[in-house]
């Protein structure tokens, strides 16, 4: 390895518009939130590599020696391997004792590293620790497993020599070149197909190129020069099951199709007229029309999940709230619970968002101000971290 230490970051995602319509070819967007995940890779000498994940409570370590015979008839490919290879999944089960039918998230997060830290280094393993750090809850739909990912992607790529890490020591924060990101992309779609089966490769893609990308019919497409907006980011903390979900909207398509396909157009035609929004504020700056615009399309767009079946008491509850100040939400995701988005103007009120955020919790929900249209996977140095995470980072 060239370097001792590797910091990257990745964010997450939400879905902006399109939710549920989107499986139906129609048109979504989905964004980054400038919530991260964190990553420091730290090569060593111990003959051992250790992977720590203090969100999800789990450290473990391995000898390299035990690790080495679970290559067998591995061979690495540049640019990253073409398929999943599921003999190498299927030794990695067995060594780590995770069954077949385990989707826990520590299982899936030990399965991801271990399989993509094998395939990356499978000419030569090296002697690493990995700590990553989030803050992004698990399993709200927020794409945690994605930003993961990608930090792992672009920390063990950049390790091996795969990939540059061009940072210099003047520099806070770096990107990599286009073809690096599209293979850093690659390797985390790779693990995201290990974590979640059959993914569609939105989230990844989001937390790799950051921004906003427009999702068609199987086709991702970055968007540029798109504006950064505020947002309050609730999470209701209720469960839902995003395969039944998906499964109810289409019952309710087959069942009532001349009901239901104009309100997936319709859907469809939120995402575009958002993604015409935003490219004029990009281009001409940001008015008070504009985010008239956007606060409407939030309002139909709720509006049109809720008679898609995916709304919940919760989700009502926040809409309630939040419309009470004048501020527009909606549900972002599977629905039936999970979380919700809601805009906030340049001019919204400090007060206003505190209370807002005071009464949120007050119903039992997580809720935070953060934005959306963040940077995607970055380098960083150790000076430009905050010190409390660089603190958690370096603690394992």
């Amino acid at each position: 390895m060239q370097t001792r230490e590797f910091l990257v970051s990745a964010p997450g995602k939400v879905i902006l518009h399109g939710e549920h319509s989107v499986v139906h070819g129609k048109v979504a967007l989905a964004v980054s939130l400038n919530l991260r995940t964190f990553l420091r890779l730290q090569s060593t000498s111990s003959g051992e590599v250790h992977i720590n994940l203090p969100n999800i409570d789990t450290f473990l370590s391995w000898e390299i020696t035990a690790l080495q015979p679970l290559l067998a008839g591995c061979k690495a490919e540049q640019g990253g391997l073409k398929e999943l290879d599921a003999d190498l999944l299927k030794r990695l089960r067995e060594f780590t004792g995770i069954s077949e039918d385990s989707t826990d998230t520590r299982s899936m997060a030990v399965l991801a590293f271990l399989y993509m830290y094998l395939s990356v280094f499978a000419e030569s393993l090296a002697s690493v620790t990995v700590s990553v750090w989030s803050e992004l809850p698990t399993g709200a739909g927020l794409g945690s497993s994605a930003a993961y990912n990608v930090c792992l992607s672009a920390a063990l790529l950049s390790a091996r020599g795969t990939i540059s890490y061009p940072l210099t020591p003047q520099q806070e924060s770096a990107r990599w070149s286009k073809e690096e990101m599209e293979l850093i992309n690659r390797w985390a779609f790779m693990g995201e197909k290990i974590i979640h089966g059959n993914p569609s490769g939105v989230d990844n893609a989001v937390g790799t190129w950051g921004g906003f990308l427009k999702y068609h019919a199987g086709n991702i497409t970055p968007l540029s020069w798109v504006p950064i907006l505020r947002i309050l980011l609730t999470n209701t903390k209720v469960p839902r099951s995003t395969k039944v979900l998906v499964s109810g909207v289409k019952d309710k398509i087959n069942k009532l199709p001349s009901v239901m396909k104009p309100v997936l157009e319709s859907v469809s035609a939120v995402s575009c007229t958002c993604e015409q929004t935003l490219t004029e504020m990009a281009a001409h700056g940001p008015s008070a029309e504009h985010y008239n615009i956007l606060e409407e399309l939030i309002d139909i767009n709720q509006h049109h999940l809720n008679v898609m079946g995916v709304g919940h008491s919760s989700l009502d509850t926040l809409c309630r709230v939040t419309l009470a100040r004048g501020l527009h939400s909606k549900l972002t995701g599977a629905g039936g619970g999970g979380c919700g988005i809601t805009l906030l103007r340049p001019e919204t009120d400090t007060s206003v968002i505190q209370s807002t955020v005071e009464e949120l919790k007050a119903c039992g929900f997580d809720c935070w101000e953060t934005s959306i249209g963040a940077p995607g996977v970055q380098q960083h140095s150790s000076a430009a971290l905050s010190q409390d995470i660089l603190k958690i980072l370096n603690s394992y």
